[in-house]
């Protein structure tokens, strides 16, 4: 069973701010991931903040995220999170699928990325399939699976 971190109640401004993260549970079979994320917009430095604070409890503080430098807008070399100067590592070789959140004592999460843009049916479905305790599926058929263009 896939665990979803997101408060059960939220006002309407929370909910703006919370990510849209499912992941497995810790301990399941890795696979190509480790859960999905749908994100509001391909604002990468915008973003970051919520899904960091997310994954902290898996990972601790990250002190690195690593993503694909075209399936998100143009960003800095290096953000704020909290205290911490956080170093974004773009790269083309990369799965274009993914972000890689890694924390202080080098544990990581893989995410599948939904597009922002998803319909949400769509998008529920594919972090649903991402988290799945016992999915092994890579990200391209996971996406295609639910209907979601990769």
């Amino acid at each position: 069973m896939a665990t979803s971190i997101q408060p059960e109640t939220t006002t309407e401004d929370e909910q703006l701010h919370e990510p849209r993260l499912r992941m497995k549970k810790a301990g399941a079979e890795r696979g190509h991931v480790d859960g999905g994320w749908w994100p509001r917009s391909t604002d990468l430095e915008a973003e970051l903040p919520s899904l960091a604070a997310a994954v902290e409890q898996r990972v601790g503080p990250v002190t690195r995220v690593s993503y694909h430098l075209d399936t998100w807008g143009p960003a800095t070399r290096k953000v704020y999170l909290g205290d911490r100067i956080v170093p974004l590592e773009g790269f083309r070789f990369t799965n274009p699928h993914t972000i890689t959140a890694i924390g202080s004592d080098s544990r990581q999460v893989i995410l599948l990325v939904v597009p922002p843009e998803t319909p949400p049916e769509a998008a529920h479905a594919a972090l649903r399939a991402a988290a799945g305790e016992g999915s092994t599926t890579a990200t391209p058929e996971i996406l295609a699976g639910e209907g979601v263009p990769a």
